[in-house]
């Protein structure tokens, strides 16, 4: 069993999720603002500004988690929704959190695979990640187990 540092509980991790998801939200509702407001007098530039919005947002979202979890000290593992809800991803290793280890956890496994994976079978993968901590003895969901990391209290 996990003898590190205490474990973060599910709602913790859920309201870390939402906030962290609300932080994203704010930049693609400016983004929509700005492509609206230009498609009010142009067709042409509204959608070179959607498409180059839509690039930007992207880079945002992929960017957000592993820069942000791969900060070096005391916020290491955390994104701004984890450092609010004062958890932490660590690695097993006892290794910091680095950019290659975060875009690994939060887009490669935790996006990418459940998503390509959801698009196979619809919702059950996205599910069994989510809510696999509810039942398992170390809280860890099913992308914590495949990149060996535990989401402690902080």
């Amino acid at each position: 069993g996990w003898s590190g540092q205490p474990l973060a509980s599910w709602g913790s991790r859920l309201g870390a999720y939402l906030i962290d998801a609300l932080i994203l939200l704010i930049p693609a509702v400016v983004l929509t603002l700005i492509v609206v407001a230009i498609a009010a007098g142009s067709d042409t530039g509204a959608i070179v500004t959607g498409i180059l919005g839509f690039l930007a947002y992207l880079v945002v979202v992929l960017a957000y988690a592993p820069l942000l979890m791969a900060r070096q000290g005391a916020n290491n593992g955390q994104t701004w929704g984890k450092q609010m809800m004062s958890i932490r991803a660590v690695r097993d290793n006892g290794q910091p959190m680095s950019f290659g280890w975060a875009a690994l956890r939060e887009v490669a496994v935790k996006g990418l695979a459940v998503w390509i994976a959801s698009s196979i079978i619809p919702l059950i993968p996205w599910f069994l990640n989510f809510f696999w901590p509810l039942w398992d003895d170390e809280n860890q969901a099913l992308h914590d187990k495949i990149v060996s990391t535990h989401v402690v209290r902080a």
